[in-house]
C-alpha cells in the first residue's frame, strides 16, 4: 500500500461552527438525532450509528481565564487498526489499499461489538441495535477515490479540515506546528506517527477532548496498559504482547 490519504485537523483554527459535522450528515444522508440540553454547547453530545463525527465542546480555566476548545472528532484510521485485530471475519473490517481508510463492512452485525469498540483507543464505533451493524466515518473513501476531497473537509470555513496524501499533511503539519509554537509553546501533533487524522493543538491535548490522545488508563482489562502502550503493543508480534 502506498502513504495514503491523511487529515490535518488545526485546531488553532476551530471555531466550532459544525458545519464539518452538518456536511457528513448531508453527504451521508444520515437522519438527524432527537437531542436535549446537556449544560453544553456540544450537540448532540456523542457519536452514535447516524452520527460519525461530532465538534466537542471543552471549557477550562487556564491561567485564571475561561478558554473555550474544540475538537471535530471523528475515527482516527489508524495505520494499524486495532479494531481490526478484535474481528473474527477478515473482510469485516478492510483497509483500502489506495487511501488507507478503515472500512466498516455490513459484516461487522456478526462481530462483537464488545470487542471491537473495546480495542479502539479514542472510543468510535458505534451499533446500530436493531442490525447490530457497526459504523463510523470511512473517510469519504467514495468521494475521494472519485478525486474529490471529504465532505467535512469541504465545508470546512477557517482551514481547520485539511486532506491529502500523507506525506504532504505530515510537512504540512510540522509546518503549521512551528508557526504555531511561536505562541502557544506547548503546541503538539497528536499520535501524528500512529493515525491518518493528525490534531494539531495549541495546548495540552488533555485540555480538549478526552479521547483527543490515545489514553485508556482508566479502562478495566487492560492488563496494566493505557491505550497507548497498547496500540504501541498492537503494532508487535502477539508473542510480545504476551511476553
Amino acid at each position: 500500500m502506498s502513504n495514503g490519504k491523511s487529515f490535518l485537523v488545526d485546531l488553532t483554527k476551530c471555531t466550532a461552527c459544525r458545519g464539518c459535522q452538518i456536511a457528513c450528515k448531508q453527504w451521508k444522508k444520515l437522519p438527524g438525532e432527537k437531542t436535549k440540553n446537556t449544560g453544553s454547547h456540544q450537540n448532540p453530545p456523542d457519536f452514535s450509528y447516524n452520527t460519525l463525527r461530532v465538534v466537542r465542546f471543552s471549557e477550562k480555566e487556564v491561567d485564571g481565564k475561561l478558554q473555550w476548545f474544540f475538537t471535530p472528532d471523528q475515527c482516527r484510521h489508524c495505520l494499524e487498526a486495532p479494531c481490526k485485530t478484535g474481528t473474527e471475519q477478515p473482510d469485516a473490517i478492510l483497509i483500502d489499499e489506495v487511501t488507507g481508510a478503515v472500512i466498516y463492512t455490513d459484516k461487522t452485525a456478526k462481530e462483537s461489538f464488545d470487542a471491537v469498540q473495546g480495542i479502539c483507543p479514542y472510543d468510535v464505533p458505534r451499533l446500530d441495535k436493531k442490525t447490530k451493524i457497526i459504523s463510523k466515518c470511512d473517510m469519504c473513501n467514495d468521494r475521494v477515490k472519485a478525486g474529490k476531497r471529504p465532505a467535512c473537509v469541504t465545508s470546512c470555513p477557517t482551514g481547520t479540515m485539511n486532506f491529502g496524501d500523507r506525506d504532504e499533511m505530515l510537512k504540512l503539519g510540522e509546518k503549521r506546528l512551528a508557526e504555531v509554537k511561536k505562541k502557544h509553546p506547548k503546541a503538539q501533533l497528536v499520535d501524528a506517527d500512529s493515525v491518518r487524522v493528525i490534531f494539531l493543538t495549541a495546548d495540552a491535548p488533555n485540555l480538549y477532548a478526552k479521547n483527543l490522545m490515545a489514553d485508556a488508563s482508566a479502562l478495566p482489562g487492560r492488563g496494566g496498559y493505557t491505550r497507548q502502550e497498547l496500540f504501541a503493543a498492537l503494532r508487535k508480534p502477539v508473542k510480545n504482547i504476551l511476553g
